[in-house]
Parts: C-alpha cells; structure tokens; sequence
C-alpha cells in the first residue's frame, strides 16, 4: 500500500527533515518504505511524504514515540492528511 502525508511544520522544513531522517530505524523496524518527501515549490512549511507499507497501522499513528517524533519535528498535527492510494 503506498501512503501519501500531507502537514504544515511549525519549526522549518530543515528542522523537520533532520528528525525525519534520524527515525529511519524505526521505520524499517515496522516494515515502512520512503518513497518520496519535500515540501511545496516557494513553501517550505507545507510538506509531503511518500510512503509504502504493509498497512496504514504500518504508520503507527497513534503510537507515543511517533506523536513525540512528530511533536520534535514541529508538525502542526491540526493539518495532517493521511491518503492511502489503491491501486
């Protein structure tokens, strides 16, 4: 299944992609493959990631040591969007 994130950063792209990369550990441990990230041409606040996975729980949405990622990373959690393609 491949996963498309959408969300707003309130600490800078530069700020949110060194935590992004430092958390590659965790995802290969849950079988979660990046396939694609940056953020809008002209706005570096608004960024996209691009994921495949077994399964959208494969995320772990929920799980403390992503929304402790996410809150270090300074994603506006208000803006996430989480779009799962089928092929």
């Amino acid at each position: 299944m491949k996963v498309i994130s959408k969300f707003k950063v309130t600490k800078g792209y530069g700020v949110w992609k060194k935590e992004f990369e430092s958390n590659e550990a965790m995802r290969l441990k849950n079988h979660v493959r990046v396939l694609a990230y940056g953020h809008e041409n002209g706005n570096e606040s608004s960024v996209y990631t691009v994921f495949e996975m077994n399964s959208i729980k494969d995320k772990q949405l929920k799980d403390p040591r992503m929304i402790e990622f996410r809150k270090n990373a300074g994603v506006d959690p208000t803006s996430l969007e989480i779009i799962a393609l089928i092929e």
